[in-house]
């Protein structure tokens, strides 16, 4: 009698070979899919082919044998079924133009794991790859939420959010990321998702920065506290929806980067508090930190539809060597001395207000796996 033949595992391709672009074709493989990466340094891609290591971005970690890698972007995207894209922000659009002719004659979903908004234009990443691909958006999904890359590598049970236009590729792309250590939600508010993982990123700075000139937890809940109304003040002046902040792509990922030495953003941060140069920072970085080259488009964004960022603002300051790191306080800044309401969402003040019901919807999203989370479902 004949044994019956198993069903080739689906392709998938990650363009992108550092901690989070490898970290995710893990989830990818882990979750019973073949995925190929692409790696732009020949070493690296037979590392990850050869060893199962990628040592300079995940040291440590073993990767799954249907993980492999090349340097050949026409190899790693032949008959991908979903392509993941995981390259710095300021690069996606030359990189997106030796994408098109490859995936311009096929259906596969396009899906955004950078967090960042182009410099030159303000755009977000899924505006970039509808620009240059010229694709439907109904086939760009985002991907975000709390996910440090090295506790995921390390199979540390995490979730994130799957946004898309539309809620059939959120879901075939949600389907595909998810494993016993990793659960996808999805959504379909692109805007808010892919700008909770922008925001976050500059509130992540200037905690950062606090930390490294020494000010205590305190000043750390202040912040982080009123930058949930900054990101949500900003993100639903672009169109978002106010939930998607209060949820894993917000709140979620505004806790992990703001609190987390593995954060980059965070420790760029930190360098800057301590008193290096935005240059020095630079170079002591071995990996991208978004959020600093996020800082001047989001602040123009910001300027077009008349929403205040002061969080924001002197982060810039301290960027532009303007500002002493230590006389960052922006949450002690007030358009006069008399007292304030503490307004915390478009206006409110009082009763509970955003920060209780995010912690509270945050909550219920762990305790019940997302039944208790109606913008972000399962």
């Amino acid at each position: 009698m004949s044994r019956k033949h198993e069903a080739p595992a689906p392709k998938v391709a990650v363009v992108g070979a550092g901690s989070w672009g490898t970290t995710f074709g893990k989830i990818l493989a882990d979750g019973g899919a073949s995925v190929v990466m692409w790696a732009r340094r020949p070493e690296l891609a037979a590392e990850i082919t050869e060893s199962k290591r990628n040592s300079r971005y995940l040291s440590g970690i073993n990767l799954p044998r249907t993980m492999t890698a090349t340097t050949s972007l026409a190899e790693a995207l032949d008959g991908a079924e979903q392509v993941y894209l995981s390259i710095p922000s300021q690069a996606l659009r030359e990189n997106l133009a030796d994408v098109k002719p490859l995936v311009e004659n096929t259906g596969a979903p396009i899906v955004s794991l950078m967090k960042g908004v182009e410099k030159s234009t303000g755009l977000r990443m899924s505006q970039v790859i509808e620009q240059v691909l010229l694709c439907d958006p109904s086939r760009i999904a985002v991907a975000s939420g709390p996910n440090l890359a090295l506790e995921i590598a390390r199979e540390q049970p995490t979730a994130a959010v799957i946004s898309s236009l539309s809620p059939e590729t959120a879901e075939a792309v949600a389907r595909r990321a998810r494993n016993r250590y990793f659960r996808s939600f999805v959504n379909t508010d692109v805007i808010g998702t892919e700008f909770g993982g922008v925001l976050k990123n500059l509130i992540a700075v200037a905690i950062g920065i606090v930390d490294g000139v020494g000010y205590g937890e305190n000043t750390k809940a202040s912040i982080i506290t009123r930058g949930l109304v900054e990101m949500t003040d900003f993100a639903v002046a672009q169109g978002a929806q106010p939930e998607t902040l209060q949820g894993l792509a917000g709140l979620g990922d505004l806790i992990a980067t703001c609190q987390s030495p593995l954060s980059r953003n965070n420790t760029a941060g930190r360098l800057l508090g301590q008193g290096f140069g935005y240059q020095d920072v630079v170079k002591q970085m071995q990996q991208t930190a978004e959020g600093l080259a996020s800082v001047a488009p989001v602040l123009q964004l910001a300027r077009e539809v008349g929403v205040d960022m002061p969080i924001v603002r002197q982060v810039k300051m301290v960027l532009d060597g303007t500002m002493d790191p230590r006389d960052i306080a922006p949450h002690l800044t007030t358009d006069d001395d008399q007292p304030q309401g503490e307004r915390t969402q478009n206006d409110q003040t009082g009763g509970g207000g955003a920060l209780r019901r995010a912690l509270q919807r945050a909550f219920d999203q762990f305790r019940h796996g997302g039944r208790g989370a109606a913008g972000d479902r399962p």
